[in-house]
């Protein structure tokens, strides 16, 4: 699935403003620009039709770790669903997600 390369910023919530950069050589950038700034980055695959996996190898709070997860592109909407914490059980379904828009 290539339509998720690109910058995605999530839309409302406790996260709002987060986001994620996914490059084609398979790594991301994340970042919730807050008081305290969260950054975070690693690697990437797409697995089938809808599912991702990240190995997260920096987090600055220390949240290192594979993180498996839900995914579809609609146009400029992704909606993403990860497990809560590095090793956690991936999400059955998008039912949890949150939606982010592409800003580039």
């Amino acid at each position: 699935m290539t339509d998720i390369i690109g910058k995605w910023v999530l839309q409302g919530g406790m996260l709002d403003g987060l986001w994620f950069d996914f490059k084609a050589d398979g790594t991301y950038q994340s970042e919730l620009p807050r008081l305290i700034k969260v950054t975070a980055s690693g690697t990437y695959a797409i697995v089938g039709e809808d599912l991702i996996d990240m190995q997260q190898a920096r987090h600055s709070m220390g949240m290192v770790g594979k993180f498996e997860g839900r995914c579809a592109v609609e146009g400029d909407a992704l909606t993403l669903a990860f497990s809560a914490a590095p090793g956690g059980p991936r999400p059955a379904d998008l039912s949890g997600a949150r939606l982010y828009k592409r800003v580039a």
